[in-house]
């Protein structure tokens, strides 16, 4: 298991996107074609996408300034470990990428956080 991604949702976009660019050294890169409705960016250091930008609505529970909107974590076993998450009880839902090969798994803590379980593994046709 490793830190895959953070995603941060943000009013400002583009001021955020130059902030990670400028401090961190990272560049703005390719999203997988299922996600470009959702405004943002992903920031990449050489091939791996670790800071993920994405607008905020400024409503509801985004209604804040930047925060950290969920935490991924790349794992192995995608089948286990959705069985897994099945058997705990915990409710997820998933998203296929399969232009990049990767599935994710989204589920919430026990206290509300986010979090997003990458696999890279090729996508069912």
């Amino acid at each position: 298991m490793q830190l895959d991604h953070v995603t941060i949702r943000t009013r400002d976009i583009e001021r955020t996107r130059r902030f990670f660019e400028e401090v961190f050294g990272l560049e703005s890169g390719e999203r997988p074609e299922m996600i470009r409705r959702i405004p943002g960016c992903w920031l990449y250091a050489g091939d791996r996408p670790l800071i993920h930008i994405i607008g905020s609505g400024g409503s509801g529970f985004d209604q804040g300034a930047e925060a950290i909107d969920h935490v991924g974590i790349r794992l192995e076993g995608y089948g286990a470990f959705r069985g897994r998450l099945d058997r705990l009880g915990i409710r997820y839902s998933t998203m296929d990428l399969a232009d990049i090969g990767e599935r994710r798994l989204f589920f919430r803590t026990p206290g509300g956080p986010l979090l997003e379980a990458v696999f890279s593994e090729p996508v069912p046709v």
